[in-house]
């Protein structure tokens, strides 16, 4: 974008601005100067009010301090379409965006320059009997993913979930390939870049991860320890069988997609992204995704989509996704003195930031349930709450009371997805979003 353009804007912000009963002072825009470079990175770039810089880290800062209020956020709120337009993209960080609703396909369209990846929830693979069929197709919407080409250059990686019994598919090396070649023929006659893969933390409902010592084996050595694969009574031989073959299916998968070029770039490979939970616990467990499945695979998948919400449930109120647990879950995994080197693999991995939060009723036997933006917009309309800042785990939070019962509602803000921002950036890892569409319009100025 050129100076001229930028001013003409600018010029156009203002008048818009008074029009609607704001009053600017023209001297705070009228000396605003960007000196745009070929530099990619926020380092590089100068900007001047008057004739004094901006330091980086107040530009940074300066739109993220949130007044303690409830009126201020619906207001900052209606007048974010008023200067979208002005929104840059120049921070040095990928974004790997979930979508499933159709506010969530809108932001797609309209932010599409800021993201690396989108990723809509369409897919799942089922299994019946010996039958293993990739559900979805209905979901898809061809024309959605033909304006995103059009207008930016996202890659599109459709949300594979593994549905299907675990014994169906990894207990049979044909059924492995066969799921292989069913996804990799949808990505081909869809002219998708990649897809995202969720199977982790079904496999673990199964048992199938409980046994790390499995997991560090290769196929010979399954081969000798499953015998035939028969499954006793309660299940054990299956499940100390598939704790290999779950990860050799996701190479097995990882190496068909790179073997195909994408279909808008024949010199890129189709993606392969996984899907993995963030630990609970200050120790990993035996079903945890840790440092060893990350340099076992970290050769053969393009990227991690780490989980790193929903910490708290109606059991545990409390807030979505505390930052101190963020930074745990990336030392656990990324492991404390990487002497194996998987600290070189951060880039891999997208930090989950959730955009929905969590409206808790303080009363047991209550109601608690997830809120997306507009139910969040409608409490504060209806109670106007004060924020509170809980340092400990760097969230915004707020009280309010509906036929005697207390709740607690967390929900992300501007400065609780900067100060995440910031952590991903802090460890060179990218940045995942669930889910564009259940925030609010505003929270993409930060991207």
């Amino acid at each position: 974008m050129r100076r001229t353009s930028v001013n003409v804007k600018l010029e156009f912000w203002r008048d818009t601005s008074e029009k609607k009963g704001f009053r600017l002072r023209r001297a705070k825009t009228e000396y605003m100067e960007l000196k745009f470079s070929s530099a990619r990175r926020m380092d590089d770039f100068v900007i001047k009010l008057g004739d004094q810089d901006i330091p980086r880290k107040a530009r940074q800062r300066s739109y993220v301090i949130v007044k303690d209020h409830s009126r201020h956020l619906l207001s900052v709120n209606q007048r974010f379409a008023l200067f979208r337009e002005l929104c840059l993209l120049v921070v040095p960080i990928s974004f790997c965006l979930s979508c499933r609703n159709s506010r969530g396909y809108d932001i797609a369209k309209e932010f599409n320059p800021k993201f690396t990846h989108l990723s809509p929830v369409w897919y799942e693979l089922r299994s019946q009997g010996r039958k293993i069929f990739l559900d979805g197709r209905h979901n898809a919407d061809k024309g959605w993913v033909s304006e995103l080409w059009k207008n930016g250059n996202a890659l599109v990686l459709p949300r594979v979930v593994l549905e299907a019994f675990p014994a169906d598919l990894l207990l049979n090396r044909k059924q492995l390939t066969k799921a292989c070649d069913i996804i990799l023929k949808e990505c081909k006659e869809m002219g998708y870049d990649g897809i995202v893969l969720e199977s982790w933390s079904r496999w673990a409902q199964y048992g199938v991860l409980h046994d790390p010592e499995l997991r560090k084996m290769d196929s010979a050595c399954n081969q000798s320890r499953c015998g035939t694969g028969v499954v006793d009574e309660f299940g054990r031989e299956w499940e100390r069988c598939m704790g290999l073959e779950a990860l050799e299916f996701i190479k097995l998968l990882a190496l068909g997609m790179h073997s195909v070029n994408s279909a808008r770039n024949a010199s890129h490979h189709l993606e392969l992204i996984f899907v993995i939970p963030a630990p609970h616990s200050e120790n990993l467990a035996d079903y945890d995704f840790g440092p060893q499945e990350l340099r076992e695979l970290g050769d053969y998948v393009d990227g991690f989509s780490l989980m790193t919400y929903d910490f708290s449930g109606p059991q545990n109120p409390g807030p979505n996704a505390p930052l101190s647990w963020i930074h745990s879950s990336m030392e656990l995994l990324l492991g404390g003195d990487d002497k194996d080197g998987v600290h070189g693999r951060a880039h891999l991995i997208f930090l989950g930031i959730n955009l929905y939060g969590n409206d808790f009723a303080l009363s047991k036997g209550s109601g608690s349930g997830a809120i997306m933006g507009w139910d969040y917009l409608s409490l504060l309309e209806k109670h106007s709450p004060r924020f509170l800042w809980d340092e400990k785990s760097a969230e915004h939070f707020f009280i309010y009371s509906l036929d005697n019962i207390h709740h607690s509602v967390f929900y992300p803000s501007l400065k609780s997805i900067s100060v995440r921002l910031d952590e991903a950036r802090a460890w060179g890892a990218g940045v995942s979003l669930w889910e564009i569409g259940q925030g609010l319009d505003y929270f993409y100025e930060l991207l």
